[in-house]
């Protein structure tokens, strides 16, 4: 398999470090790598411990890197966090041939002008996605190549990122031996995989509920109409769990997973858990009722901060393909039906657009969707990678310790 058509997607979260290998032949796609790692060095989207991080960072990939067989050097990554901001902004040129017809050229000028905005101190730009070219003040397009006129112009949005963020990450990356082709805001990624071509036409929003935040995307028309993240996620939710039932975290974390449901309304009033299946230590029962109050409670919360945004935006009505969820917290039952009824729009578990072949069992849980978007995202990059031989019994796990050893030593 030739090198070049291998792609490489690195979520980094609050809880988890996803990395996904793929091999892409055309509209082909095959996976043949996936690693995950626990990490505790990142909230909210900061890294607050890097050691940490690179550690997990390493193990992530290293674990790709052997069930692929490749040594992967370069990726694109995924950040998130309540620091990336979405704005409005306009940029204007004089077109630059004789003739007066609108050339790529152009449009690249116009889009830096854009990009140029007075924003905030210490912003890095990380995305700048035009919604409609405008020529000579009247008329509005969507594709201005090959049109004539003097002065184009172009609206729109630009996702910044704290700058201290980036580094940092980018930072972390490099001490793991990984080199970013590309921070790619998280959601973005997701929709690439899970979001059609007709559901971005007629109006979808995807929500990405992870550990410490939740972050969501709107398009409509092709374009995106705005983005933002909540400091909210569903590690909230385990620890409301933990307080209301005055349990540990590992506990309320078991019962979120295995008993907890979005609709109390649904769940008997008298039935109950009997908590020492989860953890012998354990010697109460709690009621199932209750904890599904608990529940329910904040993911309202988190429902109701999203649907403040769509009333903002006056588009809260206007998603005919409604909410597609995804994200280690869309995994709670009962949450479509919640989202239904709280949000008034249809609602699904997002899935794979493509046709993916590969590791197949990987590809429908929701905690795999932005790495596996990343992935596809860099189909657009060159991927620095090479192969090694595995067919030498204990030769792999050698290579791998010797380039773990150097990896922790890397300025």
């Amino acid at each position: 398999m030739r090198e070049g058509n291998i792609a490489v997607g690195i979520d980094v979260g609050s809880t988890k470090i996803v990395t996904t290998v793929g091999a892409i032949d055309g509209e082909k796609i095959d996976i043949i790598g996936v690693g995950k790692s626990h990490n505790q060095g990142i909230r909210k989207g900061v890294i607050v411990d890097i050691e940490e991080t690179v550690s997990a960072v390493s193990a992530s990939v290293e674990e790709a890197e052997r069930m692929s067989g490749y040594s992967v050097q370069s990726a694109v990554i995924g950040i998130n966090g309540p620091h990336i901001e979405c704005e409005r902004s306009k940029g204007v040129i004089a077109v630059s041939r004789q003739d007066s017809e609108i050339s790529s050229e152009d449009i690249n000028r116009v889009i830096e002008a854009a990009r140029a905005i007075p924003s905030k101190p210490n912003r890095e730009v990380l995305h700048v996605l035009p919604q409609n070219y405008i020529i000579d003040g009247s008329e509005i397009i969507k594709d201005p190549i090959g049109m004539t006129g003097i002065r184009l112009e172009v609206e729109a949005n630009i996702v910044t990122a704290s700058t201290n963020a980036t580094r940092a990450l980018v930072r972390a990356l490099e001490q793991a031996g990984i080199q970013t082709a590309e921070l790619v805001f998280s959601p973005f990624a997701a929709a690439k995989g899970l979001l059609s071509k007709r559901q971005m036409d007629i109006g979808v929003m995807l929500v990405d509920i992870g550990a410490n935040t939740t972050s969501y995307a709107v398009y409509e028309e092709g374009e995106l109409v705005t983005c933002g993240v909540f400091p909210i996620g569903s590690m909230h939710i385990t620890n409301d769990i933990a307080i209301g039932l005055r349990t540990n975290l590992d506990l309320a974390e078991a019962i979120k997973l295995k008993y907890g449901y979005a609709l109390p309304s649904k769940v008997t009033e008298k039935e109950e858990i009997d908590l020492s299946k989860l953890d012998k230590r354990e010697e109460e029962s709690v009621n199932l009722r209750y904890v599904a109050e608990i529940v329910e409670a904040r993911l309202n919360e988190i429902f109701m901060l999203i649907r403040d945004s769509l009333v903002r935006l006056d588009c809260n009505t206007a998603l005919p393909a409604g909410i597609i969820l995804t994200g280690g917290g869309s995994k709670i039952d009962g949450i479509i039906e919640m989202t239904k009824d709280t949000m008034r729009l249809p609602a699904q578990i997002g899935a794979p657009i493509q046709e993916i072949s590969g590791l197949i069992d990987k590809l429908n849980d929701p905690i795999y969707a932005t790495s596996i978007g990343l992935m596809l995202w860099s189909k657009n990059h060159k991927i620095s990678t090479s192969s090694f031989n595995l067919e030498v019994p204990g030769v792999d796990s050698l290579v791998q310790k010797i380039r773990s050893v150097f990896k922790n030593f890397m300025p």
